[in-house]
């Protein structure tokens, strides 16, 4: 059912949904008497649709209501004529898609580039996809076509693209540019060396998408960690934060001067953390926990480690790892200790896959790398957590979005069809959990839900994905996406309501 005209009805179809209306009676406080209640704004139902894009927002109509734009598409493999998709953030309706050849999942970033006063969007996926689109309209203003196949470094950039990101203009046009990178090829044999070929970090012109340099990673490793820009506070230099290596292969992070990547000489880039026998997947984010004015980096490697790096020295300030678990799950970045440096808070998954058997939440302290908060709710989920003050005590809380089945024999096909996806908000001064919206046989793998103010009312809007599940766990047979309407009154700004932060750029 497209765009719901009849804003407060909560629809029921053949699963069995559930909208909790009241949170808990702690969160109204600061709330006007008219909100008092939690209520589905919309929802809108894509028939053989999936995603593991993340859900991001821009006003693409000038309504004054944020619109939705992700990625999508059908299975791996499979052409599809919805592989971008905008909603109505007012009606759920379907504002404009774009076909694409393969899953589009990376999460989209916007630019105005052709003057509109509408914000363009940039989006990328698998073999390879990456397309600037008119946010208006979602035509194609320009697209990646691979005829690379005798460069010495762009023959590799053949596979997936990730999340971009803008950095400083290099050209003089008056535009940032845009940061990449491609690797990872679907048909290598985990475990092994054979058919794996170097990532490649790319800078796009972001008006004609022309390259305008691309390197190697300096360790001839693959890669699938979306980049990271940054300017120096001391030397405005821009810097750039990359990874390597995968689920079975080793892998390092790097940090580098973007003048290094213009210059084709990444062989410059400094290692400051590797793991062995795993790589680096999940997005670093970046935060002062030294107080020094440096945004610091913290990332959490697949084999479950987290470092934290200072920003400034580039040493490590501490790390900590959950044994026997992986991780492909970015951190979200809030307040959730009493002190007033940020914390860190994500999913890992206990065993390893295809065969995990659970998943933990862990929040760690920011200032000390200690395990401040565990839980173990769900299976194994590959979305990233946000986070807001809900309850107004100083203290943000976190929204997760957990598959519950029978996972502790790994995923069978009779475990997985007894599925529920839930978003849950979790405590950490209080403890526990409260349900958001749950949904029996359907799941949500990838997608990171949006939290803001949709409409400009001064109330936390949430937007969460969820998809139906019938058999295998990464199949695509269906997508719904909601906007829930919260009462909490929003009295500061929503730093951390989107993949990789709510600007997009991994930056607290």
């Amino acid at each position: 059912m497209s765009g719901m005209t009849n804003l407060h009805r909560l629809r029921i179809s053949g699963s069995s949904w559930f909208l909790l209306i009241l949170l808990v009676s702690s969160m109204v406080i600061g709330c006007s008497p008219r909100k008092t209640k939690s209520t589905l704004i919309w929802s809108n139902d894509l028939p053989a649709l999936g995603s593991q894009s993340s859900p991001r927002a821009a006003d693409l109509n000038n309504d004054g209501v944020l619109d939705i734009v992700m990625g999508a598409g059908k299975n791996e493999g499979q052409q599809s004529d919805q592989g971008i998709i905008a909603l109505n953030g007012l009606t759920g309706e379907l504002m404009w898609q774009q076909k694409s050849n393969d899953q589009v999942y990376g999460s989209a970033t916007f630019h105005d580039i052709n003057g509109d006063n509408i914000v363009d969007v940039f989006i990328g996926g698998r073999t390879p996809t990456f397309f600037a689109l008119d946010g208006k309209t979602g035509n194609v203003i320009w697209r990646f076509d691979y005829h690379h196949e005798n460069d010495s470094i762009l023959k590799y950039a053949r596979y997936n693209f990730n999340s971009s990101v803008l950095v400083p203009d290099q050209n003089n046009d008056g535009h940032p540019d845009l940061l990449n990178v491609n690797g990872g090829n679907s048909l290598a044999v985990p475990g092994t060396d054979k058919d794996r070929y170097p990532g490649v970090l790319m800078l796009f012109d972001i008006v004609t998408g022309n390259i305008l340099a691309a390197d190697t990673m300096p360790d001839g490793k693959e890669s699938y960690m979306s980049p990271l820009s940054f300017v120096d506070p001391a030397t405005k230099e821009c810097s750039i934060i990359f990874g390597t290596g995968g689920e079975t292969i080793s892998g390092n992070l790097y940090i580098a001067k973007l003048s290094d990547l213009m210059n084709h000489t990444l062989t410059n880039a400094k290692i400051i953390a590797s793991e062995n026998g795993h790589g680096f997947i999940a997005t670093p984010v970046m935060a002062d926990i030294t107080e020094d004015g440096y945004p610091d980096i913290i990332v959490i490697s697949h084999a479950s480690t987290a470092f934290a790096i200072d920003g400034k020295s580039h040493q490590i300030l501490w790390q900590r790892k959950i044994p026997n678990t992986e991780s492909s799950n970015s951190f979200a970045v809030g307040q959730f200790t009493s002190d007033d440096i940020p914390d860190f808070f994500t999913f890992i998954s206990k065993g390893e896959w295809p065969n995990n058997t659970g998943s933990l939440q862990i929040m760690l302290d920011g200032k000390t790398g200690e395990v401040a908060y565990m839980d173990s709710i769900g299976c194994t989920g590959f979305s990233s957590p946000v986070a807001y003050d809900f309850d107004k005590d100083g203290m943000d809380e976190a929204v997760i979005s957990i598959n519950q089945f029978d996972c502790s024999g790994g995923f069978t096909e009779t475990a997985i069809k007894e599925i529920e996806n839930k978003l849950l908000l979790v405590n950490f001064k209080k403890g526990g959990t409260q349900i958001i919206d749950q949904s029996k046989s359907f799941k949500n793998i990838f997608s990171t839900p949006w939290m803001g103010d949709l409409n400009d009312d001064g109330y936390l809007d949430i937007v969460h994905c969820q998809y139906y599940s019938h058999g295998g766990l990464l199949s695509f047979l269906g997508a719904t996406i909601k906007r829930i309407e919260t009462p909490i009154k929003i009295d500061k700004k929503v730093r951390w309501g989107a993949y990789m932060g709510s600007n997009g750029d991994g930056i607290y």
